[in-house]
């Protein structure tokens, strides 16, 4: 299959969700770059190789990013009967991908209530920090929930007014 050269625009697109993603989240800006190029190429699936030429990057590079990604259940890569090469694309339907992942805030609260043990008998200003970890992260794991529920019915909406696709958001 021919792949289409990506335009100006889808470089600069990656590029910028590259900028965006190093700057919140102190990604490599190779990851938020294949981020926004997932998100814009044609064919929506594509191999190591072809991100690699289309990004002007090198194959380790790709390699590495979509690492960063798999782990963070962002991408998923597939392969076709008889090929021997992953093809990378875009999932945003995991809770991790939506920043929706209670698991994290769960840790988050446990991390902080050993902390809160190793100063049990410390005074309640050396304390403070580590109670509002507590609190936020019980606050988000509660939170959480709801919001996934709220989003899914305002999905689901969108879906039926005809403003978003019925597909599975990929």
């Amino acid at each position: 299959m021919l792949l289409r050269v990506p335009t100006d625009a889808e470089i600069t697109f990656a590029d910028h969700t590259g900028r965006f993603y190093a700057r919140r989240y102190s990604f490599p800006p190779m990851v938020g770059r294949l981020v926004g190029y997932l998100a814009v190429c044609d064919p929506r699936e594509q191999t190591i190789g072809e991100l690699a030429e289309a990004l002007l990057a090198s194959r380790s590079a790709i390699t590495g990013a979509v690492k960063v990604l798999d782990v963070l259940h962002i991408v998923r890569r597939s392969r076709a009967a008889g090929e021997r090469m992953d093809r990378v694309s875009l999932d945003m339907t995991s809770p991790q991908a939506l920043g929706m992942d209670v698991g994290e805030y769960e840790e988050l609260g446990d991390l902080a209530r050993e902390g809160l043990e190793v100063l049990r008998d410390a005074p309640p200003a050396r304390r403070a920090l580590l109670l509002e970890m507590t609190a936020f992260a019980d606050f988000l794991v509660e939170a959480i929930p709801r919001m996934q529920g709220e989003w899914e019915a305002r999905r689901s909406e969108l879906v039926k007014a005809g403003e978003l696709p019925a597909g599975d958001g990929q």
